[in-house]
């Protein structure tokens, strides 16, 4: 399919109340370009297109003009099966995201196979200066490198990361939430010694103290640890 009859295509399956809602939550993202296509229909359209040999012409049109576009596009890398083409596909479309929820819908399952090879291009990804980049490459340490092939460097990673972006410090607390639901002696020192802004520092207990995943006597503990304003205006 070229990009038009994508295009077309998004608008036949468009849901104006849905597009309201995701208005809604996704405020980085003006409403005119949100078609409103709910997402199982979306990654319907993706495992076709996935087959499609044109399908090249869709992911080279960027930046997309709808953000039902960019779901697409997402949904259809993370169906990719060679990890270097996959690579390549990823860092073409990563300065291109605008949003929390693309950001988050991006994710190739051929990375999993490939933990050696795709740390290379998380520690590129954490440096960067674009907001959503620098999320994603949280988000991957998150998902691919919390359970058997966790090692403190990656938090050390994480926890280095100082930015004035919203959706940057929630995403480093809920690196850290999980982190601690997972790896909880291990990532226990990270707030312990203070080493995340104060935001980011309580708003990774917050989440923390709300997960069933961490019990209640080490809620307890946490609730301690808060940073209080007194102490913020010491600092």
């Amino acid at each position: 399919m070229k990009r038009n009859e994508i295009v077309s295509e998004l608008f036949r399956l468009q849901d104006k109340d849905y597009a309201l809602m995701q208005a809604k939550i996704i405020p980085t993202v003006s409403r005119d370009r949100i078609i409103g296509v709910r997402t199982p229909a979306l990654r319907d359209i993706a495992k076709s297109l996935s087959k499609d040999q044109d399908i090249g012409e869709f992911l080279s049109y960027l930046p997309h003009q709808y953000f039902d576009e960019d779901q697409l596009h997402a949904f259809v890398i993370s169906l990719e099966k060679d990890f270097d083409k996959c690579i390549g596909k990823v860092n073409a479309f990563l300065p291109f995201i605008d949003n929390w929820a693309t950001c988050d819908q991006l994710s190739p399952k051929v990375f999993k196979k490939e933990p050696e090879k795709l740390l290379s291009s998380i520690q590129t990804w954490i440096n960067s200066d674009k907001t959503y980049t620098v999320r994603f490459a949280i988000g991957m340490l998150m998902k691919y490198f919390l359970d058997e092939h966790f090692d403190t460097k990656y938090a050390d990673m994480v926890a280095e990361v100082r930015s004035e972006e919203y959706y940057v410090n929630m995403m480093i607390a809920w690196y850290f939430a999980t982190a601690l639901a997972k790896q909880y002696e291990l990532v226990l020192p990270y707030l312990e010694d203070r080493r995340l802004a104060d935001w980011v520092h309580n708003k990774a207990i917050q989440k923390s103290i709300e997960s069933y995943r961490i019990t209640d006597e080490q809620k307890a503990y946490l609730r301690t640890l808060k940073v209080r304003k007194e102490q913020n205006s010491r600092i």
